[in-house]
């Protein structure tokens, strides 16, 4: 069996990239990391760590394995976090990662809604796009996450990662308001296209395609207050969720909804159930801000 102590020390190497940063992040003396390195690699007989010059760098083997351990350190700190809660040893506290147009709409309802029932539960909120809102509810890092996928089949293969539907929001063809456009995909094979983050460009792409085109893309931007100004000057044609319309719509856009496509809005947790009592009243305050905005 690993040690988390050891385990804890190849993560800060690998974190900080030297035994010398490693040793000050953890407060160890530099001897002691060495030792723990050492002890590390005559229990997993795999090489960790090779010299070069006066420093060290993870071999395959080390990066692997430091990959691994900062997910088992942060469950373990999540559940000595949850512990900590039931046993009433500190004030219990809720942490979420969202993506931006869920924080600028669902999410701050939410929040209000678990203050109000919830006083005395601290809620910690990080934004956060899908693939590294997954990462992070995996390390241990967040305790829930919204996320999307923009199909039912785009689920994880992670057997101990729980999605549960929260919304299927509608997306929209978006245009200048300045000018009369006509409401269909095909009729904008020609126009120049605004594109989101990749999974948002990805799945432009294959709704122009199964509209029998190639979208010329000009601009890239995560940031839908941006893509909406870029729409507004002219400069394209781009489509959005429910959601980032909800959070921000900018005057000079006009809008129409796409139909028989939608954007799944997801509440992901890790590991089996029952939830801790935090997470199901973040649970419960997100599902009714959806229902009672």
């Amino acid at each position: 069996m690993f040690s988390l102590t050891r385990l804890r020390v190849l993560a800060a190497v690998a974190e900080h990239g030297s035994v010398t940063a490693a040793a000050a992040a953890l407060h160890y003396a530099q001897p002691s990391v060495s030792h723990h390195l050492a002890r590390l690699e005559a229990e997993t007989g795999a090489v960790l760590v090779q010299r070069v010059g006066r420093g060290v760098r993870l071999t395959d083997a080390g990066r692997m394995l430091a990959a691994r351990a900062t997910e088992i350190l942060g469950r373990v700190d999540a559940a000595r976090a949850e512990l900590d809660e039931h046993t009433g040893l500190r004030t219990g506290r809720v942490r979420l990662a969202a993506f931006p147009s869920a924080l600028g709409t669902i999410v701050p309802t939410a929040a209000a809604r678990l203050r109000a029932t919830h006083p005395h539960l601290a809620l910690e909120l990080t934004e956060a796009e899908p693939p590294e809102a997954l990462s992070m509810l995996r390390s241990g890092d967040v305790d829930a996450a919204v996320v999307f996928h923009h199909s039912p089949e785009a689920v994880d293969a992670d057997t101990d990662l729980r999605l549960d539907p929260l919304d299927d929001e509608a997306l929209h063809l978006v245009g200048p308001a300045a000018d009369p456009w006509p409401a269909t995909l095909p009729d904008h094979a020609d126009a120049d296209w605004i594109a989101g983050c990749e999974r948002c460009r990805n799945h432009l792409l294959w709704l122009c395609a199964q509209a029998g085109f190639t979208p010329r893309i000009r601009f890239t931007t995560d940031d839908y207050v941006a893509t909406q100004a870029l729409v507004s000057a002219g400069l394209g044609m781009t489509v959005l969720p429910d959601l980032a319309l909800r959070a921000y719509r900018h005057p000079g856009v006009r809008t129409t909804e796409l139909t028989g496509t939608t954007r799944r809005v997801l509440l992901a947790r890790y590991g089996r159930p029952p939830d801790p009592p935090a997470v199901l009243a973040l649970t419960t305050a997100l599902t009714t801000a959806l229902t009672n905005p």
